[in-house]
């Protein structure tokens, strides 16, 4: 890692609670990481009891993740990423994703999750050319967002905001458009929104959220398609529109054509 290609911040040792389930940890268990711990194994086992398509659905979030950064880096040639509620460190992060296809990418990465903060120097590697940066903020101040995303972002240019399952978190629906509205607006005509959430796909589904909130995790709140179709008002979908995020251009697969998953997603162009 170039010291010139990066913004680290000084990161206190953070608290981190291993005694109720971590939301982070959880999705992090289910993608097959380590940075969990038994508890949260618990809660992730107990939830796939009851809706065992979650694990198929965090695989497929994270490849829709891949694809949409790929496409959006390269078809559409952007080169600033601005990645609210990044999540722990995986495989093909969005840095790398991005600067695979264009080095000089850069990227801000956003989460206020004490955990999070711990990790994110892993998010801080980057190419010589690029630049990456971790900004410690709630989703709710995207005010403070944007202000700090200014010290390595060009908000004259185009930048590619993106949401990957995080919006369920706020129980409120209208704060959550609210959220991506007022990110959308600061950012220029040309910029994307890339974004996917879960729906609600039946009782099942249901009951599985109720327990993991039940299990004193923090709750996530499953939308309705409508719902999410919603966050992308005003702007210009990218073939094939909002669609469960499998479907979402999908590249192939030696094993077969993907399962279905309860989750929606799309990218969409600010005109």
């Amino acid at each position: 890692m170039s010291e010139s290609s990066t913004s680290p911040r000084p990161a206190p040792t953070p608290e981190i609670d291993t005694s109720v389930p971590h939301s982070a940890r959880v999705w992090n268990y289910w993608l097959g990481g380590k940075d969990n711990y038994p508890v949260d194994r618990a809660a992730g086992d107990q939830y796939r009891e009851i809706f065992p398509g979650i694990v198929d659905t965090a695989r497929a979030a994270r490849h829709f993740l891949a694809r949409a950064v790929r496409h959006l880096a390269g078809e559409e040639g952007i080169r600033q990423f601005l990645d609210v509620g990044t999540g722990l460190p995986t495989v093909d992060n969005t840095h790398e994703v991005a600067q695979r296809v264009a080095s000089d990418c850069r990227i801000v990465y956003v989460d206020n999750d004490p955990l999070v903060l711990a990790h994110a120097r892993a998010l801080l590697t980057s190419s010589a050319e690029g630049r990456t940066d971790y900004i410690d903020a709630d989703m709710r101040a995207p005010e403070k967002i944007v202000q700090a995303a200014a010290g390595t972002l060009d908000l004259t240019r185009p930048v590619a905001l993106i949401f990957m399952g995080v919006l369920g978190h706020l129980e409120d629906y209208e704060e959550a458009r609210s959220i991506v509205r007022r990110l959308m607006d600061a950012l220029p005509s040309g910029s994307f929104l890339a974004l996917a959430d879960s729906v609600d796909v039946g009782a099942a589904h249901r009951e599985a959220s109720r327990r993991y909130k039940d299990s004193g995790a923090i709750p996530y709140h499953l939308r309705t398609p409508e719902q999410i179709t919603g966050f992308f008002a005003g702007l210009e979908p990218v073939e094939p529109g909002v669609v469960p995020i499998q479907r979402w251009r999908p590249e192939p697969d030696p094993f077969g054509p993907p399962r279905e998953v309860a989750t929606l997603g799309g990218v969409a162009r600010k005109p």
